[in-house]
């Protein structure tokens, strides 16, 4: 009879049994999103594929020189610290799910601590920018008026582009000005949608996408019916932002900081930004108020007796 401090015998395990048995657990146990599922995997296959390289047959035999190893050869070949952090985490992560269902005696990775990162700060567009990528699309086309209602929507409410490209046609409610939203961890918020991006999606409905025979309820439809990719939408305002002639790297997620940033800027509560965005620790929010310093002296300057 095995004690609690016994390794389970199990035949013939193959590490693949050992991923997907593990990115099972995070998906039922800890409700992780299939994008960061996704990101673990691919960390997990790298990192298999080095063990094999040094030779390694058995996760029992791993040290934690051996993981050392594999992440200077992250770095080496190019990877951003935040990726190589984020590598960390996924083969802690594994590490100590081998060791809580008992197929290794102990977790070599407990004393290891994740790298501390400098925090960049997210590009955003100012206002003009903004406001010229917004009208880049040639509103008298189909496909225009799609554009243009979605990139409306991104900048209006802030979401993750999985999130809008997730949106179906039942959670957009236009008349009352709210989107409901599923974000990450498969949370639901609610997120207010301006006027002027309610009038743009109802453009969109009514001259184009009723129109498309849609075998989906995704609220933004490609050409054939189904919804938008995430890759799609990236190309697409990649070209709007060329249209616009903007320079400066831009992404779908340039949309959400420079959403959280215009309103820090224009006085909104850190706490309220936070909740738009969907961001469970407030710190991940505080980034933005690196980027709107120009508020912050302003504010200073007007209130502080010596200003």
């Amino acid at each position: 009879m095995n004690t609690s401090a016994e390794v389970i015998e199990k035949p013939n395990h193959k590490k693949q049994f050992f991923f997907d048995e593990f990115l099972d657990y995070l998906s039922v146990e800890k409700g992780l999103a299939k994008n960061t599922l996704e990101a673990y995997r691919q960390d997990l296959v790298r990192y298999d594929e080095f063990i094999k390289k040094e030779k390694i047959s058995d996760w029992s035999d791993i040290r934690r020189a051996h993981i050392l190893k594999f992440l200077a050869a992250e770095g080496r070949r190019g990877l951003e610290s935040t990726s190589v952090a984020r590598a960390l985490v996924s083969i802690k992560l594994f590490h100590r799910y081998l060791a809580k269902e008992r197929y290794v005696r102990e977790d070599v990775t407990s004393v290891l601590e994740s790298p501390k990162l400098w925090k960049k700060l997210p590009y955003f567009l100012t206002l003009q920018e903004m406001e010229a990528i917004l009208n880049a699309p040639d509103s008298r086309t189909p496909m225009g008026i799609r554009d243009r209602a979605l990139l409306e929507c991104l900048y209006a409410t802030g979401m993750r582009v999985s999130e809008l490209t997730g949106l179906t046609i039942e959670n957009v409610y236009l008349d009352n000005h709210f989107i409901k939203c599923r974000g990450k961890g498969d949370k639901e918020r609610i997120v207010p949608i301006g006027s002027v991006a309610v009038s743009a999606c109802r453009i969109y409905l009514e001259k184009v996408r009723r129109k498309i025979k849609a075998p989906t309820g995704h609220f933004f439809l490609g050409r054939n019916g189904k919804g938008l990719t995430r890759q799609s939408v990236w190309k697409m305002i990649k070209k709007y932002a060329i249209r616009a002639s903007i320079t400066k790297p831009i992404k779908p997620h340039t949309f959400r900081h420079s959403f959280a940033t215009h309103l820090l800027e224009r006085g909104a509560d850190l706490r309220v930004v936070q909740e738009l965005l969907g961001h469970s620790d407030i710190s991940t929010t505080q980034i933005y108020t690196h980027v709107s310093g120009n508020r912050l002296k302003s504010v200073h300057a007007q209130f502080h007796p010596r200003g």
